[in-house]
């Protein structure tokens, strides 16, 4: 996955100075448990978003959270990290103004960013602290991994950068959700061109 370019963004995990690092111990769990672990960790390793983590200073543990379909949904237990970030306070939209917005027109198409977080990367010297602690190792996220404090209001600061002058026009964002509006076939069909033009400069 190509992922936005860094020149845009990349996120950043600034601490508060009086904040000293935690080590997590590695958790017990179920072989079955841990064999699925094992499994979304490979794939996110191939899929370049994780790399070891040798001498990491934060090291956090995983939450496995079951889904439907009998996968786990790989969480990391940042609780301890979040503690230790100053919050971001760019604003999230309003989602009555999000409505509003769009309660006039006749057509949409809803759209969601595709491992939206994980096309942001992680700065450089901010990667090993985002280290997980496993069975098989410890590792650490290159890109934006999902349960950072300040990790929504990375996205949607990004989402302004790329979309400032559509949205509230052709267009609705919040985060990683995109919804393009019109009042008419004819006019749906440019404003999604012109989204998928833009997704796709970036």
């Amino acid at each position: 996955m190509p992922g936005l370019d860094e020149d845009l963004v990349v996120h950043k995990l600034p601490l508060k100075p009086e904040c000293k690092p935690i080590q997590q111990k590695l958790r017990r769990m179920i072989p079955e448990m841990l064999l699925k672990i094992k499994e979304e960790v490979k794939k996110q390793f191939d899929a370049g978003f994780l790399q070891a983590s040798k001498y990491p200073e934060w090291v956090a543990n995983i939450v496995p959270v079951p889904k439907k379909d009998g996968k786990v949904r790989m969480c990391v237990d940042y609780r301890d990290l979040n503690r230790a970030s100053p919050k971001d306070n760019f604003p999230l939209p309003h989602i009555d103004t999000l409505v509003d917005n769009t309660a006039k027109h006749s057509l949409f198409s809803f759209m969601d960013g595709f491992s939206g977080y994980n096309q942001i990367k992680m700065a450089p010297e901010d990667m090993e602290k985002t280290t997980f602690i496993t069975m098989w190792g410890t590792f650490c996220y290159k890109v934006m991994p999902f349960g950072l404090k300040n990790a929504g209001a990375t996205y949607q600061r990004t989402m302004v950068t790329l979309f400032h002058d559509m949205m509230h026009k052709e267009i609705e964002v919040y985060v990683d959700d995109m919804i393009a509006k019109s009042r008419g076939e004819e006019e749906h069909v440019v404003n999604l061109k012109k989204l998928f033009e833009r997704l796709r400069k970036f």
